[in-house]
């Protein structure tokens, strides 16, 4: 793994992202992005999460954060392995998931080739943290985080995608709090 891919200081604003394993389009369905914003409200009260900006695509998720415990590492590595362990489970008892199978298959698939991991796996392991070190390259992210899903065609502007935080930066906290990077304002 590259230098640039490691978290070295502990205290810095990071930007990261991490997908499914394959790439899965798995994020499809209300109960599954719940979890996923339920674990980051969790991380933000119990766990020292600062979140400034995210979203959440159909294989992946971008953040940028802080861990104000000063350990980013394991704050992402707990964040991972909560998400997937839930998501698996949502998975598993969701009557109307028409590609169970599939999807169970995939991830047992990708879980034995990992000698790190259980019987599935449902994040890839790498999150390629960059640590965010002025105004500019923090807004050069925002931006990229923000237009995703305008470049993926989801939606036609950034405040449309309701897994966004775009939407919190026009005053619209209905889906996730963030917490303030401050030279917005």
């Amino acid at each position: 793994m590259s230098r640039n891919y490691k978290f070295y200081n502990e205290s810095g604003l990071y930007f990261v992202s991490f997908a499914t394993v394959n790439w899965i389009d798995v994020f499809t369905r209300q109960a599954y992005f719940n979890i996923l914003a339920d674990s980051i409200n969790f991380c933000r009260t119990e766990k020292g999460m600062e979140l400034y900006t995210y979203c959440f695509m159909p294989s992946h998720v971008h953040f940028i954060f802080r861990s104000t415990n000063k350990d980013p590492s394991g704050l992402l590595r707990d964040f991972k392995r909560h998400t997937s362990k839930k998501i698996i489970e949502a998975i598993v008892n969701n009557p109307q998931e028409s590609r169970k199978e599939w999807l169970l298959w995939m991830f047992e698939r990708a879980g034995k080739k990992s000698a790190t991991t259980g019987k599935y796996q449902f994040w890839q392991h790498h999150n390629k943290p960059i640590e965010l070190w002025s105004e500019k390259v923090i807004k050069q992210k925002i931006d990229y985080i923000h237009n995703n899903p305008v470049e993926s065609g989801f939606v036609t502007n950034t405040i449309d995608r309701k897994y966004s935080s775009a939407r919190n930066y026009q005053d619209d906290n209905t889906v996730l709090e963030i917490d303030s990077i401050g030279f917005f304002e």
